[in-house]
């Protein structure tokens, strides 16, 4: 009798442990990740996965707000079920489409022009809608250090924009003056330099010229005084 007890107690325990498991929300989650989760970094791809919470329809649509410093008019679907399109909203955008089997998460991938520079993380309220009409509101900001809420949003940590490298700078040439070598000029001969080089030497050449044509005409004309006639 006791063994039966303790197994109908535990049978419904088990019932009540999974039923409130089942009740307790927040349980399923919208996530997003980012291939260049960087502060400033260019035509960044977002990828968001729904989990799927209900057990008798399927999902036909996610609502993304996006945070301060995103346009709708820079975001552009990437990937998404089939069927799925991407209409942009004032605050953000809609991925929505045909319905996805009961159970199914869904999956879709947008790419952003630019994150913004100063961004430190950012935060994409979500409203997931099923076919039957259940909408689950994933919209409270996590805060740090506080419990997480019971419908928190996908929130992205970004990394500190990349530092810009000073370019190296190169050392302007020195103009530097070409340097001429300069020949002293040949120093003047002394005045009275009577020297070959100088200008008495051709003077004197001369006279010694005529000196010899005047002794050779005065011995012609002492000859012909000493010739009888």
């Amino acid at each position: 009798m006791t063994v039966r007890r303790s197994a109908r107690l535990a049978t419904v325990l088990t019932t009540f442990t999974l039923a409130a498991t089942v009740a307790t929300p927040g349980w399923a989650h919208v996530e997003v990740s980012a291939d260049k989760p960087q502060a400033g970094a260019r035509d960044v791809t977002l990828t968001f996965v729904g989990e799927a919470e209900s057990t008798t329809a399927g999902i036909t649509s996610e609502r993304v707000v996006l945070p301060a410093g995103l346009k709708p008019q820079d975001v552009t679907l990437a990937r998404a079920p089939k069927g799925w399109e991407l209409s942009p909203n004032q605050d953000g955008f809609t991925v929505a489409g045909p319905a996805l089997p009961v159970g199914d998460d869904v999956t879709f991938a947008v790419t952003v022009a630019q994150l913004p520079p100063d961004a430190v993380t950012l935060a994409f309220k979500t409203v997931e809608t099923y076919e039957n009409g259940k909408v689950s509101r994933w919209i409270e900001i996590p805060t740090a250090g506080d419990q997480e809420p019971d419908n928190p949003a996908p929130v992205l940590s970004i990394r500190p924009a990349a530092t810009p490298q000073p370019e190296p700078t190169t050392a302007a040439p020195t103009a530097t003056t070409p340097t001429i070598a300069t020949t002293p000029p040949p120093a003047a001969a002394p005045a009275g330099d009577d020297s070959a080089t100088g200008a008495g030497g051709p003077l004197l050449a001369g006279f010694g010229i005529l000196a010899v044509i005047l002794a050779a005409v005065a011995a012609v004309a002492v000859r012909r005084r000493r010739t009888p006639r």
